[in-house]
């Protein structure tokens, strides 16, 4: 600390350039205006900051916030497919920058991201056969749609679930929630099995309710099987519609469709009894 004074006739003058700084628990003064402010210590200058900061964290990291930003990020999504219009492909084929291996990796990276953008997997698994045959556009598929699947649901599990589990309130909102709980595997093999069930609408209610991890991928990974397959041959044999394997294809994506309207059927009772 910096002290110059003069005195005359036993008066002591403070210099305008000198500063007197008492750093105490209360009272800093500052120059020769004599101002002063009242603090109670280094914790009172982060006080303020500290509380606006730990509202507005509590606000972005509530329920709803984070549901709106999943309606955001699915809006924008959804906005993306719009604008690149993926479907193209089936027109315009592959770019021929890529091949092989590396085209069906990509493919498949491609092919989960859109399903979260809602676009029809029946769409997506006739450009993988159309592209790369039946056997590795199979591959490509069943590895686009467990990608897809696990995205939409790790979305829906951190960024929807505390605010959707409150509203589930009426019997057969219940019910269902329930079914995918307690018998996760069979529900989503299910659900998979029968293409009536949308996929993003499986994906986002295994989400909200109570499934784990292990039996909603487990599920979704053999439960797809039949009838991407299918799809897949078929869009591989399409210039072809008369040929055996096309009308086997065909043949595969009716026989799931039938099985699960047969265990809907025969769950019917007990989701009414919940």
């Amino acid at each position: 600390m910096l002290d110059a004074t003069t005195r005359s006739g036993g008066t002591a003058t403070a210099s305008p350039r000198a500063t007197a700084t008492e750093l105490g628990p209360t009272t800093v003064t500052v120059g020769a205006l004599g101002f002063s402010a009242a603090l109670d210590g280094p914790a009172a200058l982060a006080a303020a900051p500290a509380g606006l900061t730990s509202r507005c964290t509590r606000v972005l990291l509530s329920p709803w916030s984070r549901l709106a930003l999943l309606v955001a990020l699915l809006v924008a999504a959804a906005g993306c497919v719009l604008a690149f219009q993926p479907q193209r492909l089936l027109a315009d084929g592959w770019p021929p920058q890529l091949g092989g291996a590396a085209a069906a990796v990509a493919f498949a990276a491609a092919y989960g991201l859109c399903t979260v953008a809602f676009v029809p997997r029946p769409l997506l698994n006739l450009a993988a056969g159309a592209l790369f045959g039946s056997q590795l556009g199979t591959g490509a598929a069943l590895g686009g749609t467990v990608l897809g699947a696990g995205i939409a649901f790790g979305l829906g599990r951190v960024l929807g679930q505390d605010a959707l589990r409150p509203l589930l309130r009426g019997r057969w909102l219940k019910a269902a929630d329930g079914q995918l709980s307690r018998h996760a595997f069979r529900s989503m093999m299910a659900a998979r099995l029968f293409p009536g069930v949308p996929f993003w609408a499986a994906n986002y209610c295994a989400a909200v309710s109570r499934m784990r991890w292990t039996p909603f991928l487990l599920a979704t990974a053999l439960g797809s099987v039949p009838n991407t397959a299918a799809y897949v041959v078929a869009g591989a044999r399409a210039s072809s519609p008369t040929s055996p394997a096309f009308l086997i294809a065909m043949a595969f994506i009716a026989v799931p469709a039938l099985l699960g309207t047969v265990v809907a059927w025969r769950k019917r009772h007990r989701l009414r009894g919940h």
